[in-house]
């Protein structure tokens, strides 16, 4: 039986349920799984000698990116935070726009918004999905925002309210469909940064086609892996189109000339990281099976750890699973760090939610709501190890 949570040692409790699923080794908190055709395309690849942005792999892994998540249109390029960057100018952001998005949040989402020269806006979550509160949005520009001309503007700023940018916090969905009708009243584009949830949906539906634009990412320590690597995925061609003209510096197409017509970015995906990721997208309906099976062999094993919750996929949605995520009560999130350091010490990685963004120097003087619940789960969250492998291993 597992040790309370209420028990003299409560960090043991938390220990003890890990190394049941884990085992006594150790553990990082997410590795990747390459057990399928890698060096088989990557020798390709090599072979080829089309190693950077052109070559037969990119072309591929757009296409089947576009079917796996039913995006018309997917856009490969170098990182995810590149994909967030050209996104948000597609939406349309400029220089001094405001963009609502979630305290919670990876620094790629705010860092994003900056390199626009736009301002990051940051408001609330809630704990059901861990994503952008959008009822909570709606109050706060009932308050805060009015429409001029067909445009939502700041009354405090004086500065346009462009779009909100909801973020899919370890692979759970948030209320995207709340979100997008919070949009539309207040004539806002929405831009999804879904660079954790691939392979998660709501109501059937793949995270990131819902707004204006998605994006994904691709790191070495996302579900699936290119090594470097993002996307954008969008369904209206045009912005496709200019999409992949903005990632490849943009260039007039010619037979020999060099001639780009705007500013562009060196963001397209070279052929190398794509033969990995087309590789990685033909095992990724079985990590996916495994992953909801290593958060079931959690939620047995922490179904008797008192004053502790792993976090589940909400209602009327699938998640990928990417991070499992435990969530301590308020009368113990005192102890968040002593979990923390006993489990790191212990060779099972574990980490603490991101710091808020408003918390960061550089982005402290941003506009913002109030942030009770983003506030709470900062002190309370934790990562577990959740790497697919894991279920796979403890089924042998």
């Amino acid at each position: 039986m597992n040790a309370a949570f209420s028990h003299p040692e409560p960090v043991a409790a938390i220990l003890q349920a890990i190394r049941a699923v884990v085992g006594p080794r150790q553990v990082p908190l997410h590795e990747p799984c390459f057990a399928g055709n890698e060096w088989v395309y990557l020798k390709e690849c090599l072979d080829s000698t089309f190693v950077s942005s052109v070559g037969k792999f990119v072309d591929r892994f757009e296409a089947e990116l576009a079917s796996f998540t039913g995006a018309r249109h997917a856009i490969a390029v170098a990182n995810g935070t590149a994909a967030l960057h050209v996104a948000l100018l597609l939406a349309g952001v400029r220089p001094g726009d405001e963009v609502l998005m979630p305290a919670l949040t990876f620094a790629a989402t705010a860092n994003a918004v900056a390199y626009c020269s736009a301002v990051p806006h940051f408001v609330d979550c809630e704990q059901r999905t861990l994503g952008l509160d959008p009822h909570a949005l709606r109050d706060y520009l009932q308050s805060i925002a009015e429409i001029r001309s067909g445009q939502c503007f700041n009354r405090s700023t004086g500065r346009p309210l462009r779009v909100v940018l909801p973020m899919h916090a370890f692979g759970h969905p948030m209320d995207i469909e709340a979100t997008l009708a919070v949009a539309r009243d207040f004539h806002l584009q929405v831009v999804e940064d879904a660079a954790e949830s691939l392979g998660s949906t709501v109501g059937g539906r793949h995270t990131g086609t819902f707004g204006s634009l998605g994006t994904l990412s691709f790191n070495g320590n996302k579900t699936i892996t290119t090594g470097g690597g993002g996307a954008i995925l969008v369904n209206d061609s045009a912005l496709a189109k200019r999409a992949k003209h903005l990632t490849t510096t943009a260039k007039m197409p010619h037979r020999w000339e060099y001639r780009h017509d705007e500013v562009g970015f060196n963001y397209r995906l070279p052929n190398l990281n794509a033969a990995l990721g087309c590789a990685q997208l033909e095992q990724l309906p079985g990590l996916l099976r495994s992953k909801r099976r290593l958060f079931e062999l959690y939620a047995a094993a922490f179904a008797r750890v008192s004053q502790v919750h792993l976090v589940a996929e909400p209602a009327n949605c699938s998640s990928n699973y990417w991070l499992q995520t435990l969530l301590l009560d308020e009368a113990v999130a005192d102890r968040r760090d002593q979990v923390l350091a006993a489990t790191n010490d212990a060779g099972l990685m574990t980490r603490p939610a991101w710091t808020l963004m408003h918390r960061m120097a550089h982005f402290s003087a941003c506009p913002r709501m109030s942030l009770p619940v983003s506030e709470s789960l900062e002190r309370r969250l934790i990562n577990i190890p959740s790497s697919a492998q894991l279920a796979q291993s403890a089924s042998a």
